[in-house]
């Protein structure tokens, strides 16, 4: 079964890579085998990690490592000093966590911070330990105040793995084998243009297809008007990029059932395409979803935005965590704000998003392999097909570009077994994008002619 969310570490491309690590790398992995829980996407692992730092790791021999992927954590960069002084001066100060019922200066600070820094409407914060469970806290609060209970969501988008985060999520890989999952949970696609079922032009034919993609909600909606919330992501992660034209129709669709329409920017927000918001390409939703980057890839934190006219939940506790407010989560997220501000930083991905795309476009013209490229700033994924017209997944191409890529240390994750996804740290430049772009095309070029 395909994976979409990622390739697992037990692919023959690796093979090569992995047999170029040093005895105390291969201790090293043999150890983690032995003690930790398989799974398909991160156990067995493939290199054992010394350091990170900035937009780059190192392995244990030193080797350095351009890493397109971080989890989705290194907005700013691994272990900025910003964040890491933050930290510090928290532990420092002997408030590194607050019981219930007690709140502290920098969990409200970063609140009011949020609120003042996001578009207008969004005027209320709840925080928690991680993404999933701020996807559970959004959802849970679009039940609560709608009085309604079902959903509608996108198949293959990843929105966590607890429970009804990976329901709605509409990624079997982690929902296979465990019995019935929340019920009322409707999926619909996501619009992806290139591949859309219906051969339309991708550039030529987008409201058509828009309109074709939105029925299936339209569908769903009329059968089942007691729809609480539409959970989706902006931009998704492979990424695709949908119109302006299908968010305004998804919330007008919100508004007339009276539903919430939830934005996941785990990913793509906090300046990672080219706005600090991702919805600000679009609209406002009723609720934001933020994690991974706001605890700097120093700590783990998530949260909600959502509108003052939704505190109206004060009978129930829809987080409820023990580090609900953590001091210290909101001492590292204060200062990740603070660097996104100062240096300007979505405005710098803005510019140098469009070169990223720019060159990877004067690649296309000379590879027809690359099929196709999508994103917006910092996130970009880059199609590898057979043949340009029957758009053929290039899975084993894409397999031997990654390998390649590794060996000469540029590191990035396959989504749908053949697009190549980059998500650097929005702090690289353009000499970095351009190593990013030669090497891929060097690699590229080898593949060709071993396939």
């Amino acid at each position: 079964m395909l994976i979409h969310q990622g390739d697992t570490n037990t692919l023959s491309g690796q093979s090569t890579f992995r047999e170029q690590r040093s005895e105390q790398t291969q201790h090293w992995l043999a150890e983690d085998r032995k003690y930790f829980l398989h799974q398909a996407l991160s156990t067995p692992v493939m290199n054992v990690l010394s350091r990170t730092e900035g937009a780059y790791i190192y392995d244990l021999d030193d080797r350095k490592y351009l890493d397109l992927h971080g989890n989705g954590v290194h907005n700013i960069g691994f272990n900025h000093p910003e964040v890491v002084a933050a930290v510090k001066q928290q532990l420092d100060d002997q408030l590194a966590f607050t019981p219930r019922r007690y709140t502290n200066k920098p969990a409200v600070q970063l609140a009011k911070k949020l609120v003042e820094i996001s578009p207008a409407g969004l005027d209320r914060v709840l925080f928690c330990p991680g993404g999933s469970e701020a996807i559970e806290m959004a959802i849970i609060l679009a039940k609560q105040v709608t009085g309604k209970w079902k959903t509608i969501s996108f198949w293959d988008c990843y929105h966590g793995t607890t429970y009804q985060a990976a329901t709605v999520g509409g990624d079997p890989h982690f929902t296979l084998g465990q019995g019935p999952m929340v019920p009322g949970a409707f999926h619909v696609e996501f619009p992806n243009y290139y591949r859309n079922p219906w051969g339309l032009h991708h550039d030529e034919d987008r409201e058509q297809i828009d309109e074709l993609y939105l029925r299936q909600i339209e569908m769903i909606l009329k059968h089942h008007p007691d729809l609480a919330a539409i959970v989706g992501t902006p931009i998704a992660s492979a990424p695709h990029v949908p119109s302006a034209y299908f968010w305004e129709r998804v919330a007008d669709l919100c508004r007339s059932h009276d539903a919430f329409l939830i934005f996941d920017e785990i990913v793509c927000g906090l300046g990672r395409t080219g706005k600090l918001f991702a919805h600000e390409h679009y609209l406002t939703p009723d609720v934001v979803v933020l994690g991974k980057s706001l605890g700097g890839g120093v700590v783990p934190f998530a949260g909600i935005l959502t509108q003052d006219r939704h505190n109206v939940v004060q009978h129930r506790s829809i987080g409820h965590f023990t580090h609900e407010k953590s001091p210290l989560s909101a001492a590292a997220a204060l200062a990740v704000i603070n660097v996104l501000e100062r240096d300007r930083i979505a405005e710098r991905v803005a510019e140098l998003g469009q070169y990223f795309r720019d060159s990877l476009r004067e690649l296309q013209e000379r590879y027809p392999v690359i099929g196709h490229i999508d994103g917006w700033g910092f996130l970009i994924g880059v199609e590898l097909v057979k043949d340009p017209e029957t758009k053929e997944r290039a899975t084993e191409i894409a397999q031997r570009v990654l390998s390649y890529c590794l060996e000469r240390g540029l590191s990035f994750k396959l989504y749908e077994g053949n697009v190549i996804t980059m998500r650097p740290a929005l702090i690289i430049g353009k000499e970095e994008i351009d190593f990013i772009v030669r090497t891929i095309g060097e690699a590229i070029a080898v593949s060709l002619k071993e396939g």
